[in-house]
């Protein structure tokens, strides 16, 4: 028989805990169960990885430690509210000019002591009415009232030799791409002229962990060409993988139900849902949806690096492996903000650290050069028979 799961032991282990709590004094336990949730998920998708490891990562290559109510990479605060708290990120290059426009102001260099301030004076529900139309990423801290299930595939089958076409950016979608590569599965990375993938200007090593043996692709979609060629990329792939809000590849003229319908399956990554307009990062959503460790005052603090993302990333990879039934693919609907819900605990309310120091982060070797962006264009574009 095998040993019942060690919810805090996988916590310390995985790296998290080392990445958790205040800057200074000892590190924080977690709640909750996410990172025996990682590991079970990788174990039934046979992944030569340990889940609970890969939540700890990215900080293995960057180097970045705990911060308290900075996030690890530092793109994200949580920073009191009128009625509580709230975490809120400013990782674009465009965001000081949208928080300029939520605080009514033109913001100095460091923008964060007028947003600190607006966000003082108001309500966490104000905070995501103003947020939401302007695009940035910001939510109030609170353990959502009903745990949400996380989503399962009712069959699985092997993905070596399918074809997955990655629309997708950052960490979660590469993620799932990356996983589904090392079972060999054939990634097509699609990126456009307009918006290639920010990672790229991220931590060169860990985004060539993400994308070594994957072909890319560059393709315009404001010209016919590239709009033809999007469309026969969606109709051949036996699994796509986005993570942007629907009305964006819309715009392109891809049809996620209409492809599923015709035997794909289509994971779709977003922050809180296909129906919600709410954008959001794997700090700030991770903490917005109640995975935050509390001080002994209750501060809350950011658990480990982005958490959301990765934790997403295993999930949608899981939901990938579907065995189509009778031909229909699937259009699963993935929100981040769930994924997270869903490995919450009353149970497991999380602790100081009690005894002994936490694994660090780990980083995996890198096998592998990951391509220059468009680099397979041409060839991936042959193979579909287009010149």
């Amino acid at each position: 028989m095998s040993a019942e799961p060690d919810p805090v032991a996988d916590w310390v282990r995985s790296g998290v805990v080392a990445l958790t709590g205040p800057a200074t004094g000892p590190p924080l336990v977690p709640p909750g169960r996410a990172a025996t949730f990682a590991r079970e998920v990788a174990a039934r998708c046979s992944l030569p990885v340990d889940g609970a490891l890969l939540l700890s990562e990215r900080a293995a290559f960057t180097g970045h430690h705990r911060r308290g109510a900075v996030s690890v990479g530092g793109s994200c605060r949580i920073l009191p509210a009128a009625d509580g708290w709230a975490a809120m990120s400013c990782a674009r290059p465009d965001d000081p000019l949208l928080f300029g426009a939520l605080v009514g102001a033109e913001l100095p260099a460091d923008p964060w002591p007028a947003i600190a301030h607006w966000v003082a004076e108001h309500t966490g529900d104000e905070l995501v009415e103003a947020a939401t139309p302007l695009g940035l990423a910001a939510g109030p801290i609170r353990v959502p009232a009903e745990r949400p299930c996380s989503p399962r595939p009712d069959r699985t089958r092997s993905v070596a030799g399918l074809l997955v076409v990655d629309f997708s950016s950052l960490w979660a979608g590469p993620l799932c791409a990356h996983l589904l590569g090392l079972l060999g599965a054939n990634v097509v990375k699609v990126e456009t002229p307009q918006r290639p993938d920010g990672a790229r200007r991220g931590e060169p090593e860990f985004y060539r962990l993400l994308h070594a043996g994957h072909r890319s692709v560059v393709l315009d979609p404001e010209t016919a060409s590239g709009r033809r060629a999007l469309a026969r990329l969606v109709e051949t792939a036996d699994i796509v993988i986005e993570a942007s809000r629907p009305r964006a590849l819309a715009r392109f003229g891809l049809d996620a139900l209409a492809a599923a319908e015709a035997g794909t399956i289509w994971v779709s990554i977003t922050a809180y849902g296909r129906k919600s307009d709410r954008v959001g990062f794997g700090d700030d959503v991770a903490a917005a949806n109640g995975l935050v460790a509390r001080g002994e005052d209750g501060t809350p603090y950011f658990c480990g690096d982005a958490i959301a993302d990765p934790l997403t990333g295993l999930v949608a990879t899981e939901l990938a492996r579907t065995a189509p039934d009778d031909g229909q693919g699937v259009l699963y609907d993935v929100a981040m903000a769930d994924v997270v819900a869903s490995t919450l605990d009353p149970a497991l309310p999380g602790s100081p650290l009690v005894e002994g120091t936490p694994a660090a982060p780990r980083r995996r070797t890198v096998a592998g050069t990951a391509p220059a962006s468009g680099a397979h264009t041409a060839e991936v574009l042959r193979e579909l028979g287009i010149s």
